[in-house]
């Protein structure tokens, strides 16, 4: 029973989803309370101090309406969904937000709502103030601009300018992102809040900014007209034109606004002017239009007064606030002004040591390509050494070839005389041994013929002595050859001596005949054998100079040639290095009827020999 009991008491609750411009918040709600209760829960949630300016919105058919603080949630015409959602925004506007904002909190709401308002076309922003509107945006969102981090494109995720404004220009979003990146580079140096306060200071002076717009009818003929209600006053609209109104009522100006269901009666406070009518079809708008005059009005006689202690603290604590965080930021500036400062001399001393690394980098790939030089130009200078060492030696060798050629012309100017005159010598010795052969010859022939006669008188004295060996000695006939007789004096020396004499006379005779003829014929054959020798020696002789006469005309061949190359040999042995000595030229034939012919047939002669 006591956990039922328990049950009992615990009280009922439903569920509210309330949606900031920057987040959802869920909350449970107790059935019975009021809309303050769960106005005074959020604002604590979000920590916003500056409550008159908001309020819960929620959506009922066509039109929105504000949660009444007063009264019970549930007793309103709050959606029937579960959970409820509610939307926190400002339902009034400040006229001077850098005078009245005060929370950091409340300048961001207002911030967000206006930008969103912009975005969506509700407010009207020309493309001028749009751009610098989203400088001030990005400087809002990402701090100073820095080009080394806010690359080309960082942009293209956010949605910066209405639709309007992007349609009206032919232009890219490349495009858009330069220009609105110009102006962000600008704001170096602006805080968060700076930049948000700068943004609302630009949108305040908007024709539209604060401004709610309603349908309503001049008089019961239906005259279309539009009344706009916001921190200043009541403005009256033609329907197509929402920036400039046709007749305005400031809150100062007006004593009285009462409506009767769908009538609306505006009173000035200047009883000689008109009271204005005007007529709203429905009865939700017309308390909205109630509801939204009479907290603008309240705002602007509130304004017009001294600040209660709340406001006071809240701004002297604000004003305390923005100097402590501008002294921070002023620290903060001047720490991150000296660790760029740093930065940009670590960056100037990296880039100074990479220079001078550089520099010794080229210095030694210089120092190298230097030596590489200086060793190429040693190595240059070393081959033009050599090559001029070789060519002098060519030089050398050609002028030595020069004048070994000069030397081998004279020589063989000198070997030709002396050729021509072993020639003319030959020839000489050719005539006399033709002379001498003449010559032998005929006392060949005259010994031939005293040959003869020898014989013939050998003959004869054979036939007389043996016509007298016959008479005088017997014995002689048995002589049968005619050799040299042997004297045998001691035979018969005394039969007969008046014939031994005559018989020693007559072999003294015939024995010196013999001697003679022997020694005539020795000596012939010893002259034909040195005839045979001297022809010969000769004909050695006469080939040996045949053979000399050749290879001096080779010679002489060779040299008229080379003396014909020697100045083409020369240039091409300076100027391109050849080798000169290999080159051997063609023998030059000489026709054969230039040589001796007495010469030729005295050869022909003793090679017949």
């Amino acid at each position: 029973m006591s956990i039922l009991g328990l049950k009992k008491k615990q009280p009922k609750t439903f569920k509210v989803k309330v949606t900031t411009m920057d987040a959802e918040m869920e909350f449970s709600c107790e059935m019975k309370w009021k809309g303050k209760d769960l106005f005074d829960l959020v604002c604590r949630t979000v920590g916003l101090r500056e409550t008159w300016f908001f309020g819960l919105r929620y959506t009922i058919k066509d039109t929105y309406a504000w949660l009444k603080p007063d009264k019970r949630v549930l007793d309103q015409e709050v959606p029937k969904d579960s959970p409820i959602t509610f939307h926190f925004l400002a339902k009034f506007f400040p006229e001077k937000v850098e005078e009245e904002l005060v929370q950091e909190i409340t300048q961001h709401l207002f911030f967000l709502q206006v930008k969103k308002q912009i975005l969506d076309e509700e407010i009207f922003c020309s493309p001028e103030a749009s751009v610098l509107l989203a400088s001030y945006a990005v400087q809002a969102k990402y701090g100073d601009y820095d080009p080394n981090f806010h690359k080309p494109g960082f942009l293209a995720q956010d949605e910066l300018l209405p639709k309007t404004v992007l349609m009206q220009y032919q232009m890219t979003a490349d495009m858009w992102e330069e220009k609105i990146t110009a102006w962000y580079a600008e704001h170096r140096g602006i805080a968060r809040d700076e930049a948000e306060m700068e943004y609302l200071k630009i949108a305040q002076d908007l024709e539209m900014y604060g401004v709610s717009y309603f349908d309503i009818t001049q008089n019961k003929r239906d005259t279309d007209l539009l009344l706009g209600v916001d921190a200043q006053g009541l403005h009256i609209y033609s329907p197509n034109s929402k920036l400039t109104p046709n007749k305005s009522f400031p809150w100062s100006g007006i004593r009285n606004i009462s409506y009767s269901e769908k009538e609306f009666t505006i009173k000035p406070l200047d009883k000689k002017k008109d009271v204005f009518k005007f007529y709203s079809s429905q009865l939700r708008v017309n308390k909205l239009i109630l509801q939204l005059c009479i907290g603008n009005h309240d705002l602007f006689m509130r304004r017009r007064k001294v600040d209660s202690i709340e406001v006071q603290q809240m701004k002297a604590q604000a004003k305390e606030e923005k100097a402590r965080k501008k002294m921070e930021r002023q620290i903060l500036a001047r720490e991150k002004q000296m660790r760029e400062d740093a930065e940009r001399a670590k960056e100037e001393m990296e880039r100074r040591l990479f220079q001078l690394q550089d520099e010794a980098r080229l210095a030694n790939e210089a120092l190298l390509r230097s030596e590489e030089t200086a060793d190429l130009l040693a190595e240059k200078a070393q081959i033009a050494e050599e090559e001029a060492k070789l060519l002098a030696h060519k030089a050398a060798e050609a002028e030595q070839e020069r004048q070994r050629l000069e030397v081998n012309a004279l020589k063989s100017k000198e070997e030709k005389r002396l050729m021509e005159q072993k020639m003319r010598e030959a020839e000489q010795l050719a005539v006399k041994l033709v002379e001498q052969s003449e010559r032998r010859l005929k006392e060949a022939d005259h010994l031939k013929q005293d040959l003869s006669e020898a014989k013939d008188a050998e003959r004869r004295a054979k036939q007389k002595l043996l016509e007298i060996t016959k008479t005088t000695y017997p014995l002689i006939a048995a002589y049968s050859t005619p050799p040299a007789p042997v004297a045998v004096p001691s035979r018969a020396p005394a039969a007969a001596p008046e014939d031994d004499s005559t018989y020693e006379s007559t072999s003294a005779r015939l024995d010196f005949k013999d001697s003679d003829m022997k020694r005539l014929s020795m000596e012939i054959e010893r002259e034909r054998l040195e005839y045979m020798e001297k022809s010969k020696h000769l004909q050695d002789q006469l080939k040996e100079l045949k053979s000399e006469i050749e290879s001096l005309k080779l010679e002489e061949q060779q040299q008229q040639q080379q003396q014909h190359h020697l100045p083409h040999q020369q240039a091409a042995s300076v100027y391109a290095l050849h080798d000169t000595r290999g080159f051997i030229p063609e023998p030059l034939y000489i026709p054969h009827g230039n040589r001796n012919s007495a010469f030729v047939s005295q050869m022909a002669f003793f090679e017949e020999v």
